[in-house]
């Protein structure tokens, strides 16, 4: 008996669906041009202090920040995160403002992903 319920049960209850419709708000959004945030090697800002900044404001792991330090340190500059224009361009601000106000010329700038 209880089987029959159930059968029965499984037969007159439907799924609901919901219309998926994508707008063009949505399409704009995924295909939204994305920045490299870049941290510049320079002779002053110590090591130490850049691997501080990019776990503080980029949130990076120690392992990522040390990698990123390490590479821009070697090759002069490193890609930090990517990110919607507002965010990199608000990351930047912060990352500068920050180094500035702890005496060091630690640069930060963006560039447009390809």
């Amino acid at each position: 008996m209880m089987m029959e319920l159930l059968a029965l049960h499984a037969q007159t209850v439907e799924a609901p669906t919901l219309p998926v419709e994508v707008t063009d708000a949505f399409q704009e959004v995924g295909h939204a041009p994305r920045w490299y945030v870049l941290v510049h090697n320079d002779d002053v800002t110590p090591f130490e202090y850049v691997i501080k900044i990019l776990l503080q404001v980029f949130l990076l792991s120690e392992e990522i920040a040390e990698h990123v330090a390490q590479t821009a340190h070697s090759e002069g500059q490193a890609v930090v995160v990517v990110r919607p224009r507002n965010e990199a361009e608000r990351l930047v601000r912060v990352a500068r403002a920050r180094a500035r106000l702890d005496g060091y010329p630690l640069t930060f700038s963006m560039e447009q992903e390809p």
